[in-house]
């Protein structure tokens, strides 16, 4: 858990969920792609859930996963994180996954974004229903990660305090 002093980076409030996702996907696009975003409970607060994948630096080829949870109040933050790297032969999920359908459907637009181009592509290999298929991919990893870890996390009741985000 990292604590972030000031007020939290995030392009929109919690409770315009769409709008948010549109632009953290603009966002995400210039390095990567955001996967996915959701609004989730902690303890008793609302938090942010991104999932991002990124190139691996310093490779031409994999990628790497991130997971974190913000939860953002007025002036600071909470985040949790957790980065998984592909290992081994990078792109098997996306090749067993593109294998099965038609181009067109391996890319499909971004669910947050349509008709964002960002450095990494939207995939359909991305989607948590692959996760079962490929349970030690860096994706799965950090997905089990989130669920294993959001009903365990505890706010401190002087942070819940704190005037909300």
């Amino acid at each position: 858990m990292t604590y972030v002093h000031g007020t939290p980076d995030l392009p929109a409030r919690l409770h315009d969920l769409s709008r948010l996702r549109r632009r953290l996907a603009e966002h995400h696009a210039r390095t990567g792609c955001l996967i996915e975003a959701f609004v989730v409970w902690v303890d008793s607060l609302p938090a942010l859930l991104r999932v991002e994948k990124t190139r691996m630096p310093g490779s031409p080829v994999g990628l790497v996963f991130a997971a974190s949870i913000v939860v953002p109040r007025d002036r600071c933050s909470a985040v949790f994180q957790i980065i998984c790297p592909e290992t081994g032969a990078p792109g098997v999920r996306e090749a067993v996954v593109g294998s099965r359908v038609r181009p067109a459907e391996m890319y499909p637009p971004h669910p947050y974004a349509p008709g964002l181009r960002g450095r990494l592509p939207y995939t359909l290999s991305d989607d948590i229903r692959y996760d079962e298929a490929f349970p030690d991919h860096p994706l799965t990893r950090a997905r089990r990660w989130i669920a294993d870890t959001v009903p365990q996390v505890r706010v401190d009741p002087s942070f819940a305090a704190l005037p909300e985000f």
